[in-house]
């Protein structure tokens, strides 16, 4: 079911792939315009069209009596696992605040950091069919931590008009009060360019479908956004201590995200591969989305066999995978050799699966290769850092004709004058 690939054969198809739709790009656009000079006309107009509902401008915003009915719909048991994934992932977050800070080393000179978070950050969460409350805390927690003064979420309704119930609690729980009801490219280009019922963000960040991330790059320079995310993936860096049905297991729960997710397993063990071939068939025969998770094993799905670890590594960083699984003897040692992934798991132990949901790194995360660039969502994507700078005479003087040559040498007199004239007129 998964095809065999040689190194070299791997690099050529699954290393810096790009994901375009041209003809998705184009309808973005114009959503996007329309949203811009129509406001929430337009946003209620297209949810009409994409998600078959007609929801009056008044019903936009979420209400508390529908936040409030959530909860009765929602397990005690699911919402203590909730809260227990609250804790975990908020308590990794707390570890990555950033302090304003001002240096006094030089006499006569203070330099410095200036720490100010965001104002507004609007999350995206999928919906409609689904529910995905783990992205509601992967996506609101850091901005939190951070200091942002207002989190806003959008996401689809079902065709009733309705929104998950575990979203809503999810959000509640954080305390996230603004829901709207709004789905696709509409709902970013509102939150770029705001509407008479959603106000204007600074940044966008969250999750979707094509139409959404090209409506995030269409609107960036208007508003920040965390990245441009394609198709899941993951990738499986197994010697002969991984189990097959672990390393199966492992694939299939990235394979039934979409029939685009890639799933890579890197082996210098050949029995590990053909029994983790064995297993996949087995096991995906019991998926809800066995058509799915089949269609990306099919056309996304890779097995390489590596001649030593060091090449498996190589080719990892290579491929600069979303997730990143070590599944090897003392993987430790093998840390410090991963240049590019998004998220790391260490052991046979570390499923992607916990990641994704309770072990507190963030699982928004790089894909398509641009983990050799982008990081995880955090919390310092919600900070705005600005330099601070303060002079005496005394040590003013001694650097401003430094200044003033360096200025002169590209022939920008004004800047020279700016501190000529400051040493001539005390």
């Amino acid at each position: 079911m998964i095809k065999m690939y040689s190194p070299v054969e791997f690099i050529q198809s699954f290393c810096h792939c790009e994901y375009t739709d041209h003809h998705a790009a184009q309808i973005v656009r114009e959503i996007c315009q329309n949203v811009k000079v129509q406001g929430g006309e337009a946003v209620r107009s297209y949810t009409r069209e994409f998600d078959k509902v007609d929801i009056a401008s008044a019903d936009i915003l979420v209400s508390e009596a529908e936040i409030k009915e959530a909860y009765s719909r929602v397990k005690e048991q699911w919402l203590c696992s909730l809260n227990k994934a609250i804790a975990s992932i908020r308590s990794f977050h707390l570890q990555q605040r950033e302090k304003t800070w001002l240096d006094f080393s030089e006499q006569g000179i203070i330099r410095g950091q200036l720490i100010t978070p965001i104002q507004r950050v609007g999350l995206y969460v999928p919906g409609g069919t689904a529910a995905y409350p783990s992205s509601v805390l992967m996506g609101a927690i850091p901005p939190q931590v951070a200091g942002v003064e207002e989190i806003i979420i959008t996401t689809p309704p079902d065709t009733q008009g309705l929104i998950a119930a575990e979203t809503l609690v999810a959000a509640s729980e954080l305390g996230v009060e603004k829901i709207f009801k709004v789905g696709g490219a509409q709902a970013i280009a509102a939150m770029a360019y705001g509407t008479a019922e959603i106000d204007k963000v600074d940044k966008i960040v969250g999750p979707g479908n094509i139409y959404v991330t090209i409506a995030k790059k269409e609107v960036f320079g208007t508003v920040d956004i965390d990245m441009l995310a394609g198709p899941s993936e993951i990738c499986i860096v197994a010697d002969h201590i991984a189990k097959a049905e672990w390393v199966a297991a492992d694939l299939l729960a990235q394979a039934e995200h979409d029939q685009l997710a890639q799933v890579v397993l890197i082996t210098i063990d050949s029995e590990l591969a053909d029994k983790v071939q064995l297993e996949v068939s087995k096991q995906v025969k019991s998926l809800p989305r066995e058509a799915m998770a089949t269609a990306s094993l099919k056309n996304h799905g890779a097995i390489v066999l590596a001649k030593d670890i060091a090449q498996a590594l190589e080719l990892a960083n290579e491929f600069a995978p979303e997730h990143l699984e070590l599944m090897v003897v003392n993987p430790f040692e093998l840390l410090t050799s991963v240049k590019n992934a998004g998220s790391i798991f260490l052991g046979n132990y570390a499923a992607e699966s916990f990641g994704d949901y309770i072990a507190g790194p963030n699982h928004v995360l790089p894909t398509a290769g641009s983990s050799r660039f982008f990081s995880a969502l955090g919390v310092s994507d919600f900070y705005k850092r600005s330099g601070v700078l303060h002079y005496n005479y005394q040590a003013m003087s001694k650097v401003a004709q430094h200044v003033i040559n360096l200025a002169e040498s590209e022939g920008l007199k004004a800047h020279a004058e700016a501190v000529r004239r400051r040493i001539q007129n005390v």
